[in-house]
């Protein structure tokens, strides 16, 4: 019985040992077209990949255009094309191992500041199946265990970067409104003394007239 706990104990440890996790987590700013690549070791790997706009380089800018992402495969084959979009989650499947390019295109003619997230995973407990059968279920529960770690962490840091942009957006909304408030006070009351001011000339006037 210790024997068999033992033995189960290194199958364990190994499965964690080999189990490939790769997770790529950045912030930067793109001026025109930015691509990053990453190697991906086994075919049938889950690739997550989110991304957030989370602002842009001026304060007075705001708008919903987004940026475009496409990702090719190592063969160069073109795996998902994304369009205009401020914030994207999704996941695919690796068919053919190797590098992987992702390329992001800033069409507007302002500076952006982009979060970007990669996390590989991959079940490494797949290749023990016929070393140890037996094994396998209890394997299998561990590796879908730790890969929910992994999303948790994932969804984690692309909520945060969706908080991160609306509380950027909502900054800029209240100045802009403040300074707007402030240049529609300035013109009313450049308004007002200009009506005093008109008023005045008229009184004399009609004053000018009447004692001739």
């Amino acid at each position: 019985m210790e024997g068999g706990c033992l033995r189960l104990l290194a199958i364990v440890l190994v499965g964690f040992l080999m189990s490939a996790k790769s997770t790529v987590g950045i912030r930067f700013v793109i001026d025109r077209e930015e691509c990053f690549s990453h190697s991906v070791e086994y075919e049938g790997d889950v690739i997550h990949v989110s991304f957030v706009v989370i602002k842009s380089d001026t304060p007075w800018h705001y708008s919903d255009d987004g940026v475009d992402l496409v990702i090719k495969g190592p063969g160069g084959d073109q795996i998902h094309d994304l369009r205009d979009k401020t914030s994207e989650k999704f996941e695919f499947t690796v068919h053919r191992k190797g590098l992987h390019r992702f390329c992001f295109t800033n069409k507007s003619p302002y500076h952006e500041t982009i979060d970007f997230d990669v996390h590989v995973g991959h079940f490494a407990y797949y290749d023990q199946h016929a070393k140890d059968e037996h094994f396998a279920p209890l394997l299998e529960q561990i590796a879908k265990l730790e890969e929910a770690l992994y999303n948790i962490q994932f969804e984690q840091h692309w909520l945060e970067a969706q908080t991160d942009r609306q509380a950027l957006v909502n900054e800029g909304l209240s100045r802009r409104a403040i300074h707007k408030a402030i240049i529609e006070s300035v013109a009313l009351i450049g308004a007002s003394v200009l009506q005093i001011y008109l008023l005045r000339r008229l009184f004399e006037r009609k004053l000018g007239t009447s004692r001739v």
